[in-house]
């Protein structure tokens, strides 16, 4: 008897590496990272859970394949934007963010894993080109590819939080600030919570980034 993941004669196979990871993303929209595991998955794909070990000897593994693919296609991005080096990094830096975002808790899935696959690679190797061919040496270009992917990542992680619902039904973070951060007590704080409040994380990762990269600039000069 063939076990659930090799084909019978003339019907094609119902489990593969590639088919595996479409499904844990799709899975990941689904249910979100907490409620992802190897045997639910297996449920999804109609298979043994023992079938997936075949390609993921833990579910570490299979999150380090789920966020290569995340960056699928980032390689290219900016090779063709006009304008210095910084617009370049900072065009590689929003696809980046997006590619995380639309997966639902794409930052929590990517941050921690160390992929070493052609996309991952391959963005990479983008960021570094950008850097050394503007002039930066080694060590510069590796920390600050380091710092703009942390970054990112970083901040992806927290605007997905944001975003994510609240589960008993209360008060949202920024309705919890807002209470919180009483005039009388804390008045600089108060004076500016409607940017600190504000749902516009693209404005806030850019003025983040453009600080990084202002950063880079004046290390470039030094």
């Amino acid at each position: 008897m063939s076990s659930p993941s090799t084909p019978t004669r003339g019907r094609p196979a119902r489990l593969d590496r590639d088919r595996t990871v479409d499904t844990a993303l799709d899975l990941l929209d689904e249910v979100g990272l907490d409620a992802l595991t190897m045997r639910r998955l297996a449920d999804a794909m109609d298979v043994q859970a023992g079938a997936l070990y075949r390609y993921f000897a833990t579910k570490d593994d299979l999150l380090t394949a789920m966020a290569e693919r995340m960056l699928a296609g980032l390689a290219a991005t900016g090779i063709d934007t006009d304008g210095d080096w910084s617009e370049r990094l900072a065009t590689l830096a929003r696809a980046m963010r997006t590619a995380l975002l639309a997966r639902r808790d794409g930052a929590r899935v990517y941050a921690g894993t160390h992929a070493t696959g052609p996309h991952t690679l391959g963005f990479a190797e983008a960021v570094v080109d950008v850097l050394r061919t503007a002039g930066f040496g080694e060590e510069d270009a590796a920390r600050s590819l380091m710092a703009l992917a942390h970054f990112t990542i970083g901040h992806t992680l927290e605007e997905q939080a944001a975003l994510r619902p609240s589960g008993d039904g209360g008060a949202s973070d920024p309705e919890r600030l807002c209470l919180a951060a009483e005039p009388e007590r804390y008045p600089q704080l108060a004076a500016v919570l409607p940017t600190l409040t504000s749902g516009d994380f693209a404005a806030h990762f850019d003025f983040g980034l453009s600080l990084l990269l202002r950063g880079l600039r004046a290390l470039e000069h030094s």
